[in-house]
């Protein structure tokens, strides 16, 4: 950031957020026309907005779930709530997802501007979002106490945390409480949790185990995040883990794993793919096990290793960047002829769509569409199966930026925030060790970046020096001590 002055670093990260935005071509603001449109939304909150939507005339009037939202604090944005109820040594889960779908009128403004989108993109310092605020935070938001249009799925979860059963329906739904994580975990830590709350830590569990069955891999390391500190700065950090939080994304991966087995079962919808990994991979992973003395038997699944690992050892940090290899590939698959050959997400284990965050992301509005017409048996509508071709490259571009946005963020604080401790010495675990360079994660202050010299070992601490921190360049280097 040529010549920006030497001033206070909230002041300097605020400018530099706004001119990373101008570099990736992100527009905050929504043209004039969708947001008069998001505006006669909100005039008609419980009125679907056209005709042409699955089972758009039989809307079951569902107000009387007691239905909770759980969030990150100070969300706007409520995709998703959820009532569970226990059901033998099983439960069944209401889920309900927003109607974004019945507000928004497809080739209209609002509709235009999220596929010029993607997805909503997030900065320290705001969101560009998908949708008008009006629409996204307002009409179509689950907000508590306010009644409001849904695609509800009931899903029924047997004793062993496989999926049962599939109902999925239009309604008019409220929101009783608005959860937030921290708080949520608080509650359960003290032992007095909302009553949900407690169901899902059990429903959590259960679905985890029947995930670790299948052979599923979550890798449980923690990302750099720059929260809000509340005097009108922030702060960067290790991203606190919730226990809660992997518990509340089991009912999403759910409800996924349900919308794919209907869009497959109609030939019609659109997927969430990752091809499996070739033998090698798996053995490279192996290696690298042995080579950074990690326990790892023989006859145990990954699945089933990566939960018992902590987070933030040296040697762990290593081999999740090895794992990262059995991850790669992940992509939108429509569905709009032959069966493709890969249809499964190999780690989830089974064939997975997203349709649970349609107000943040632009495929799931199309995808649950697709799944609405599959349950009735009826062809989806027109605007959602001519739409699926141009979707899978209209989500890459969207999640290509917002990669870039966030990465630039992070790079951005963290050049800020060391810019005057050249010279440091720092305490740092090695992650990756390449032809030219070395890649180190340093806990306090939380750094991850680059540091040249020799004798670097993946999966050791190492004593590292600072070598540059340059806000304008977005760079941070080390050199091993």
């Amino acid at each position: 950031m040529p010549g920006l002055p030497d001033i206070a670093p909230a002041d300097r990260l605020r400018a530099g957020f706004a001119e990373i935005r101008d570099e990736l071509g992100v527009v905050v603001e929504h043209p004039d026309d969708a947001r008069r449109e998001a505006e006669e939304r909100a005039a008609a909150p419980t009125t679907d907005a056209h005709a042409d939507l699955i089972a758009a005339d039989a809307r079951a009037d569902r107000r009387d779930l007691e239905l909770v939202t759980l969030d990150p604090a100070g969300s706007k944005d409520l995709d998703q709530a959820f009532v569970l109820a226990r059901d033998g040594d099983g439960f069944v889960l209401r889920y309900a997802i927003a109607d974004v779908g019945a507000h928004v009128v497809p080739g209209g403004a609002i509709d235009a501007a999220a596929h010029a989108r993607g997805q909503t993109l997030y900065a320290p310092d705001g969101r560009a979002g998908l949708h008008p605020p009006e629409l996204a935070e307002g009409v179509a938001s689950l907000l508590p106490g306010q009644d409001r249009l849904a695609v509800l799925w009931t899903l029924r979860i047997d004793g062993a945390g496989e999926l049962a059963e599939t109902e999925v329906e239009r309604a008019v739904v409220r929101s009783r409480a608005q959860l937030d994580y921290a708080g949520a975990q608080a509650t359960i830590d003290r032992g007095d949790p909302h009553p949900q709350l407690a169901l899902l830590c059990d429903a959590g569990a259960l679905l985890q185990a029947a995930q670790r069955r299948r052979g599923a891999i979550e890798l449980p390391e923690h990302a750099q995040e720059l929260v809000a500190d509340g005097q009108d700065g922030w702060t960067l950090q290790w991203e606190p883990r919730h226990p809660i939080e992997a518990d509340n994304a089991q009912l999403s991966l759910l409800c996924g794993a349900a919308a794919a087995k209907l869009m497959l079962a109609s030939g019609s919808g659109l997927l969430r793919t990752l091809p499996p990994a070739p033998p090698e991979a798996h053995q490279r992973l192996r290696a690298a096990a042995r080579a950074l003395r990690i326990a790892w038997p023989d006859d145990e699944p990954l699945s089933r290793l990566l939960p018992r690992l902590d987070g933030m050892d040296p040697a762990n940090l290593a081999f999740f960047d090895e794992c990262r290899v059995l991850l790669r590939g992940a992509d939108y698959t429509p569905l709009t002829g032959p069966t493709p050959a890969v249809i499964e997400h190999a780690a989830m284990g089974l064939p997975y769509a997203h349709v649970t965050a349609p107000l943040r992301r632009l495929g799931d509005r199309f995808a649950a569409e697709c799944a609405l017409a599959a349950r009735h048996g009826v062809l989806a509508p027109s605007w959602a199966r001519t739409a699926l071709p141009a979707l899978p490259e209209e989500l890459r571009t969207g999640s290509r930026i917002a990669g870039a946005l966030h990465r630039a963020c992070i790079d951005l604080s963290e050049a800020v925030l060391l810019e005057h401790r050249v010279g440091e010495r720092f305490s740092a675990a090695v992650v990756e060790v390449g032809d030219r360079h070395a890649d180190v994660r340093i806990q306090s202050p939380p750094i991850l970046a680059r540091c040249s010299g020799g004798g670097l070992r993946a999966g050791e601490r190492r004593e590292v020096v600072l070598e540059q921190a340059d806000p304008a360049e977005r760079r941070v280097a080390f050199t091993a001590a």
